[in-house]
């Protein structure tokens, strides 16, 4: 685990110079780039030092394991896994994180959106709403697939929107990936972190808008590896 640490430091260290010093992170790991399993362990920072924050959590991924995402990363040029719209794979690197969301007001002081049926999260390559979360009662609908935002099972009665792809921004390029949540879900996913009701809520509760979280995302092999080209591991 000190290893994973060092290497979740190292994600940290190549973020852009001009953005907000990052004082948490929720770090996930898988043992390679297949598998649809993680662990999800939460980081804080007090001062200069690391600290971890509640126990580790078996997490669900995408159910054809991970790829490299569009975020705050560079996705090496020899990359051979890259992250495509319905591959069925989490994406792998460094994500902000955007608002909280769930079917009912929920007291926390994180940004936090009620969602209804007719919200929209729209995953149609050919839209101009592509990756956006839209109210689809409020625009003109040019899309034919999408994600209800609300839906009789509770899959997204709380989570977290990852900025993956710039969702709900300019920029985000088509078919590289859409809709990217930290959700409640018991099996792998078609490329979202997915966790108990229990745990979902607690992270959104322990979430700091002010102290700028970051989704740091990947199998260990490729920190371990990111690590030893700086010589943080032997």
């Amino acid at each position: 685990m000190k290893k994973i640490l060092l290497g979740c430091l190292l994600f940290a260290a190549t973020l852009q110079a001009n953005l907000p010093d990052t004082k948490q992170l929720i770090v996930v790991t898988a043992k390679n780039w297949s598998t649809p399993n993680g662990t999800l362990q939460r980081y804080e920072k007090k001062g200069t030092k690391w600290h971890r924050v509640g126990k580790a959590v078996s997490v669900k991924l995408g159910r054809n394991g991970l790829g490299w995402g569009r975020g705050l990363h560079h996705i090496p040029k020899d990359a051979k896994i890259i992250k495509k719209e319905g591959d069925g794979k989490a994406p792998a690197g460094i994500f902000t994180l955007k608002q909280a969301f769930g079917y009912r007001p929920f007291a926390v002081k994180y940004p936090y959106r009620v969602y209804k049926e007719t919200d929209h999260c729209v995953d149609d390559v050919h839209s101009k709403f592509y990756n956006k979360i839209v109210d689809s009662t409020k625009i003109r609908v040019d899309y034919t697939s999408k994600e209800h935002m609300k839906f009789p099972k509770n899959y997204y009665k709380y989570g977290v929107v990852v900025n993956h792809n710039h969702i709900d921004e300019k920029g985000a390029v088509p078919g590289a990936g859409s809709c990217i949540f930290l959700h409640i879900k018991k099996v792998p996913t078609a490329g979202c972190t997915v966790m108990s009701e229990n745990e979902m809520k607690e992270i959104i509760r322990w979430l700091d808008a002010d102290k700028h979280p970051l989704l740091v995302q990947g199998p260990e092999n490729v920190v371990k590896k990111l690590g030893r080209s700086l010589k943080i591991f032997p």
